[in-house]
């Protein structure tokens, strides 16, 4: 475990530490303000926040429950917009986009995968995966190939036809990870993605986040308490007085 987690973290550092090479972050977060009213009273969520994402890196946050880790991966995948401060995709401030704009460059960028698994339940496991590809105005044939491949690498092969309400809700969840991963985004946003899996299949998504990460050079950012998922990034931050810091 600890050679392979070293092998991974050695191959992020080539991608992201050649200054020379580095084209730039992929995504900068610059002083990020967001605040919630809470019976009248105003909550400082985050405050004056400032990082730099790379392609490729793979970065858990954790931390208790409360200190703003959803509220910030909402604002990277441009769910939810800050009160103030800049989103930077590739050097375009992407909170400028109009609504159709912004809609295309997260269906075109990002993948989510979040608690609550907003799968259509009278649709099936193959149906729901088809759903990002059809948007996007690809043929359905080929959106069926790709949806079809990423369900056995999920090891959902033998539950492709099955209804979602048919599913175990580890089964449901592997879905929602399959339909974020099926465009092969260049992020992948997930809260809590193994939360509801056993230790097999805990394994596999994580053997699966790496394979992506290594194929697609895929940034991974993931909102956790799975201090084993943890372990699998090459960087760790919690969230400190409304501020990203790394741990050492």
């Amino acid at each position: 475990m600890v050679n392979r987690l070293e092998k991974h973290n050695n191959q992020i550092h080539s991608k992201t530490g050649n200054q020379e090479k580095d084209p730039g972050p992929l995504m900068s977060l610059r002083g990020i303000n967001k605040s919630y009213q809470n019976n009248g009273a105003k909550i400082e969520v985050l405050r004056d926040l400032s990082v730099d994402i790379y392609s490729g890196e793979r970065i858990a946050i954790v931390g208790e429950s409360g200190i703003g880790k959803s509220t910030l991966l909402h604002i990277l995948g441009t769910l939810d917009r800050p009160d103030s401060g800049t989103l930077l995709y590739k050097k375009a401030d992407v909170f400028e986009f109009d609504k159709k704009k912004l809609a295309d460059f997260r269906n075109k960028n990002m993948g989510f995968v979040f608690q609550f698994h907003y799968l259509l339940a009278e649709f099936s496991a193959l149906e729901n995966i088809l759903m990002p590809g059809l948007i996007r105005g690809l043929k359905s044939k080929d959106i069926r190939e790709r949806a079809e491949a990423i369900l056995v690498r999920v090891g959902l092969k033998e539950r492709m036809k099955h209804r979602v309400r048919e599913l175990s809700g580890g089964e449901q969840q592997r879905v929602a990870l399959a339909r974020a991963l099926v465009l092969n985004p260049a992020i992948l946003l997930a809260d809590e993605p193994t939360g509801n899996l056993d230790k097999k299949n805990s394994n596999q998504v994580h053997d699966l986040l790496f394979e992506l990460n290594d194929e697609y050079n895929m940034t991974i950012i993931t909102v956790t308490h799975n201090m084993r998922l943890a372990e699998y990034m090459n960087k760790q931050m919690t969230l400190v007085e409304g501020k990203l810091v790394e741990i050492e």
